[in-house]
């Protein structure tokens, strides 16, 4: 009696072992990253996962001389070294460069989830404690270097998003819009940041954006979801997977845009004004699924998040289901690929390097962590047309490349991208703890 009840457990244990190891083989892409951009990307049936696909490609940093592979006709070197995990870039007018020196705040709970969570933090190069400063970085005599690097602010809250309007610089903290007086030529605040409004923090996706909108004398704010697809409740999202449009003088704030899983870099672009952002959408649906995203933003856009992707397209894994959204679901105007994590994001408006860079969005994609094989790790551009929209027909082009070595390991993970007062595009890499500066070749 007891062999066959012993015959019985063996048999249930290598049952259950054989589904484990069905459930974490890696999900591998059918199609090529190719047929997964532009404005009308294959949209393949979801692959579910109860265990993600892992593939993030090992932080290393980059060896002594190396550097990114810029596109032909272009150049790249370092702006500024030695900094710690530099993640969002802005310029101020007197071409003063600040740099965010940022990482998530520490994350609430634990168990097996956060155990897994800070193994893949560590693996990625995320690992580290947030420096909790902005940086200044000035190039007085402009040979394409920052000579002076100032401590610009310190004692944030994971800080990320920079704007100036008027007399105030606005930081986006993890949980907080604050702002202090700034005048041309300051390198150092010293006054106490003055409370905005208040933003949602914890769970996924800590970074907060801002940027400044002229025309309103307002200011757009970006807060991502505290989780993947609301699987700890869609309460648990109020004011999140949202752009906020501030009113600072009120001190207050509403919901411009929703439904956009965790949106990140914005900008206005130079011919429409109009509002675009990048957006990371979710995981655990394949390796083919779904795209991240660039694409306008208008007053009460809804583009689905958690119950739809690409433009109505329904998550069953979300409970309670919400089929009257379905038909309001905004399509997004440009697909950036699986998993790319489209971070950084800005114009050509100024751009000066030459070619066919001057009318177009060049974006950061940090890079994949659960797809395979990996994507992102680049820097690319989107060419637009004079309507304000991506040109017909267009596909992203490499900028910069080389972020991984030829084993696959990160020796840089790129973030924030704008152009200096000379128009050259800096690059944020918070793995290789460097500002790269990417110009037109001599």
């Amino acid at each position: 009696m007891r062999k066959h009840i012993l015959i019985v457990l063996l048999l249930i244990v290598l049952i259950i072992g054989a589904g484990l190891f069905w459930l974490s083989r890696p999900d591998v892409a059918k199609l090529d990253l190719a047929a997964v951009t532009g404005p009308r990307p294959t949209i393949t049936e979801p692959r579910k996962q109860l265990i993600p696909t892992i593939a993030v490609a090992d932080a290393i940093g980059w060896p002594q001389g190396a550097k990114p592979v810029p596109a032909a006709g272009l150049a790249v070197d370092a702006f500024a070294t030695g900094l710690d995990h530099p993640r969002w870039l802005y310029r101020l007018p007197n071409g003063d460069v600040l740099v965010a020196e940022s990482n998530s705040p520490p994350r609430d709970g634990g168990g097996i989830v956060g155990w897994v969570m800070g193994l893949l933090m560590n693996k990625a190069g995320a690992g580290v404690p947030s420096a909790n400063r902005i940086t200044l970085l000035r190039d007085a005599n402009n040979d394409g270097v920052a000579e002076q690097k100032t401590a610009f602010m310190t004692g944030l809250n994971s800080p990320f998003g920079m704007a100036l309007q008027g007399d105030w610089l606005y930081i986006a903290n993890t949980d907080a819009l604050v702002r202090v007086p700034y005048k041309s030529g300051d390198t150092r605040i010293t006054a106490k940041p003055e409370l905005v409004v208040k933003l949602q923090r914890g769970g996924n996706h800590w970074a907060r954006n801002v940027i400044a909108d002229p025309a309103s004398n307002t200011l757009y704010v970006s807060v991502g979801s505290a989780s993947n697809i609301a699987e700890n409740g869609i309460e648990r999202e109020k004011f999140r997977a949202n752009i906020l449009e501030v009113f600072p003088d009120a001190k207050t704030f509403r919901v411009f845009a929703a439904g956009l899983r965790n949106p990140n870099g914005m900008a206005l672009e130079p011919h429409s004004k109009r509002l675009w952002t990048v957006v990371n959408e979710r995981d655990m649906l394949g390796s083919d699924l779904a795209p991240d995203y660039l694409t306008q933003i208008e007053m009460g856009d809804h583009f689905g998040w958690p119950w739809y992707y690409w433009g109505g397209y329904p998550d069953q894994r979300v409970e309670p289901q919400n089929p009257a959204l379905q038909e309001y679901s905004k399509r997004p105007d440009y697909a950036l690929g699986p998993h790319v994590a489209a971070l950084g994001l800005t114009f050509a408006g100024d751009a000066k390097l030459g070619g066919g860079f001057t009318n177009g969005a060049f974006i950061g994609e940090h890079g994949s962590w659960n797809r395979k094989p990996v994507s992102g790790y680049k820097v690319v551009y989107v060419p637009f047309g004079d309507n304000g929209y991506p040109a017909k027909g267009a596909k992203p082009v490499d900028v910069l490349t080389g972020f991984l070595d030829k084993d696959g390991k990160a020796q840089g993970r790129p973030v924030g991208v704008i152009t200096d007062r000379t128009g050259a595009l800096l690059v944020a890499d918070d793995v290789g703890n460097v500002i790269w500066r990417v110009r037109a070749a001599r």
